[in-house]
């Protein structure tokens, strides 16, 4: 049986591009530029796919590693492989290379941006059909120059933006306190207002912390504690009235089956960095959705090539119904390698209506969107 057509060409670079503000979270803090990697796909018929591995040290891993694993383990997987057979390809680059989620997802994202293109439909309709055409834009309070974000909630509050997402645990607590009453005061219940930890507290003393924060009415709290103290978030889970995200805690189907099993949290934050692909994304929310756990479409720091997928999967995906923090090349990148970024309206990402993932990148764009530090 004819395969139909097959990669002949691949193009890796390890870009930089520098950002608008400090970020600072409790896992670690990021300023002056983010470094990601962009992979190219070009089918035997001329079709040109875009994917992008977007690593953080402290996360999943690092930039250079993804680069490494992409040009030296993968190529020669990825080189010659049909275009309609994803799913083997997934499980070939699984079987020759441990982890890398982030390199893996890479290739996911350029074969089915051809796939779209050679079919005219989107990603979104290869997972199966939209369920939503716009997703509500969360954006995360990280600067840590508070009054400067306080200044940005006021002007996104304005253009209809409703979810914001507090890095808390990177100051005092005390702080954090004054700060989240700040955004109240300043707002009430026209904000939507979530906090983030990223596993900042040790578990003595957690409860103390999360019980103050509890009445401002969070959304969620999202991961408290690191990532193995799963009793610990199951007592959260069980004791605070706010629902328990975890983020660093759920990995993968295997972490999510733990954390159903322990009732350790109340919903998951999903990162296709994390996850390693959209396909395997939908089988995590698959799990989720039987337990009753909704989804947060979670990020790192990427630009708009991993984020057009994230939002491709969002509009297939029910379960993932809680938002997205898809920010960063609107709001912290200062370029980005797209001709036009996906567009936002309302406080929302608007899914895009071309093939693929919905986005053109020319050798102009390329050239000039991001400082190139290597290609291969």
């Amino acid at each position: 049986m004819n395969a139909g057509p097959t990669i002949e060409r691949m193009r890796v670079f390890l870009v930089e591009s520098p950002i608008k503000m400090a970020r600072a979270q409790g896992v670690g803090s990021v300023k002056g530029s983010v470094r990601r990697v962009l992979l190219q796909l070009t089918a035997s018929d001329g079709t040109v796919g875009w994917g992008e591995a977007a690593p953080w040290e402290v996360f999943t891993g690092t930039p250079e590693a993804a680069f490494l694993g992409l040009d030296l383990y993968l190529r020669p997987i990825v080189m010659g492989a049909p275009v309609r057979r994803l799913r083997s390809l997934m499980a070939k680059m699984d079987r020759a290379l441990t982890g890398h989620p982030e390199a893996k997802v890479a290739v996911e994202m350029a074969m089915l941006d051809i796939l779209g293109w050679q079919t005219g439909l989107g990603v979104s309709e290869l997972l199966g059909g939209r369920v939503r055409d716009t997703i509500p834009l969360s954006f995360s309070i990280a600067d840590p120059d508070f009054d400067a974000d306080l200044a940005r909630m006021h002007a996104m509050v304005a253009e209809g933006h409703r979810l914001f997402k507090v890095k808390t645990g990177v100051k005092p607590h005390a702080e954090d306190m004054a700060h989240l009453e700040a955004m109240r005061d300043a707002f009430g219940d026209r904000i939507d207002l979530r906090l983030d930890y990223n596993q900042a507290l040790e578990p003595f003393r957690a409860m103390t912390v999360l019980r103050d924060v509890d009445r401002f009415r969070p959304t969620f709290i999202e991961q408290p504690v690191p990532r193995r103290h799963l009793d610990a978030m199951a007592g959260f889970s069980a004791a605070l009235d706010t629902p328990v995200l975890a983020d660093e805690s759920c990995f993968d189907a295997t972490d999510l089956m733990e954390i159903i099993r322990r009732q350790a949290a109340d919903a998951i934050s999903v990162k296709l960095m994390k996850v390693g692909g959209m396909l395997k994304a939908q089988a995590l929310m698959a799990i989720a959705d039987t337990a009753g756990l909704p989804g947060y479409g979670g990020t790192l720091w990427e630009g708009g090539i991993a984020l057009a997928a994230g939002t491709q999967l969002i509009a297939a995906t029910p379960g993932i119904s809680l938002g997205c923090e898809f920010y960063m090349p609107h709001h912290v990148l200062t370029e980005d390698v797209l001709e036009e970024r996906i567009p936002q309206a309302n406080g929302e990402v608007v899914v895009p209506d071309m093939p693929g993932l919905g986005i053109r990148i020319s050798d102009y764009s390329l050239k000039h969107g991001a400082k190139h530090l290597a290609e291969a």
